[in-house]
């Protein structure tokens, strides 16, 4: 005889196909904007075909959860498990990440049947799991829809660095009419000091290195209500922010030259007015929106250079856990940042991915979990630097107050912007 097994609801059959089924939709939904030409191309290392992205999470279920738990399951082709493997060294040799824009084969129509495969794979799992089994593949379920939210994200990312390379300038989706709003002034928000608890309390999902919770000792500190917009940004250009060096880290200066850089990525100069790629073709940059698409180390010189530093994540962290998850998100289908509102402390969840002074490293007592999962995080924990907030492009119900994120220092292709942050 099964023992039946108590699940919490978040994970209970029904809800979790639910989700499951939705996340899979979102995928295919993004793609449909997409003639199957624009799923193909690499436009560089860092970045991935949408074909990749929508066959490598279909490859997260069928490695992680069907493979080991479908007793008859078998995926249509044994040499995708090399094609879309990403970094889990333990399942396996892959195909090289800057290659896989030439990975032409699977063509899209055969990757759109690879995902309608495991899909129904899922659906027989559901229904004829034992309470044990889905005790054991549900946590794994729910691990591979927040892994393929998100590539969403990932999706929006690099279609648009792709298509910022055509001299076309294709739009992802024609804009909506931009709703009138201004920026509110920019507000000192005072935040105690004193011994505060960060990380995941439990209780729900989260990614391991969310956690452990733990206390830090924070200073008394002010946070700027909102981010930093596209008006405030071209004053720092326009005071040759990109020309001096006392301003910049000493690794930020070196890359800013040796890149060329004199503004945020995308940005254009049109008969001498700032314009920029975005989801919706090139548009003139829009003085009250957030500034996006700049690294860590442009942020750290702009706060540099407004007497001010960025927030640490754990400041962040403490200022943000009395608000709601909820901002700019994809459901809106803006995909692209809005004016904040205000008065008070705003928009810090959605818009812009909000850069951080903390190094990506691990919390005290962190542990990865055992086998090709615990590769998901903890092995990058160097280097990188902390982001927090989400964006306009990521998907809806997908953030919490102790959500990480996490790239180089160097890298602006993500929706990155920033809010300053001083001494009490």
């Amino acid at each position: 005889m099964v023992t039946s097994v108590r699940l919490t609801s978040s994970l209970e059959r029904s809800p979790l196909l639910e989700r499951f089924r939705a996340c899979r939709t979102l995928t295919e939904s993004l793609a449909s904007h997409l003639a199957p030409e624009d799923q193909v191309p690499q436009s560089m290392p860092d970045a991935s075909p949408t074909k990749w992205h929508r066959a490598h999470t279909t490859w997260f279920f069928d490695t992680f959860v069907l493979q080991p738990s479908l007793g008859d399951y078998a995926p249509p082709d044994p040499c995708y498990g090399y094609l879309f493997n990403s970094y889990y060294e333990a399942v396996g040799p892959r195909h090289p990440r800057p290659a896989r824009g030439l990975v032409t084969r699977p063509t899209v129509a055969e990757v759109t049947a690879y995902r309608e495969h495991v899909d129904a794979a899922m659906e027989r799992l559901a229904r004829t799991a034992d309470d044990a089994l889905w005790a054991r593949v549900a946590p794994l379920v729910e691990l591979g829809i927040a892994h393929e939210e998100q590539h969403q994200e990932l999706v929006l990312m690099d279609i648009l660095h792709l298509f910022a390379q055509n001299r076309l300038r294709p739009a992802f989706r024609v804009p909506e009419p931009r709703t009138p709003g201004r920026a509110p002034p920019l507000e000192w928000i005072a935040l105690d000091g004193g011994v505060h608890a960060i990380g995941h309390r439990g209780g729900g999902f989260a990614f391991d290195c969310e956690g452990p919770r733990h206390e830090v000792l924070l200073r008394p500190y002010r946070l700027a209500s909102r981010a930093v917009t596209n008006g405030e940004w071209k004053a720092f250009i326009d005071d040759d922010g990109y020309r001096r060096p006392e301003l910049w880290l000493s690794d930020g200066w070196a890359t800013a030259q040796r890149e060329g850089w004199e503004a945020p990525l995308y940005w254009e100069r049109h008969d001498g007015d700032w314009h920029a790629m975005t989801l919706g073709g090139m548009q003139p940059t829009d003085d009250d929106l957030p500034v996006c698409h700049v690294s860590h180390y442009e942020a750290d010189a702009y706060a540099t250079w407004a007497g001010k530093r960025l927030p640490t994540e754990a400041e962040w962290e403490v200022a943000a856990a009395a608000h709601a998850p909820a901002g700019n998100t994809l459901g809106s289908w803006r995909l692209a940042p809005a004016p904040a509102s205000g008065p008070g402390l705003s928009q810090l969840f959605g818009d812009v991915w909000e850069w951080t002074s903390s190094p990506y490293v691990a919390y005290p007592g962190f542990r990865p979990e055992p086998g090709a999962v615990g590769e998901y995080n903890g092995k990058f924990m160097s280097n990188q630097m902390v982001l927090r907030g989400g964006c306009c492009a990521t998907p809806d119900g997908h953030l919490r107050a102790t959500y990480r994120n996490f790239f180089y220092p160097h890298m602006r292709w993500m929706f990155s912007g920033l809010r300053l942050a001083d001494e009490a």
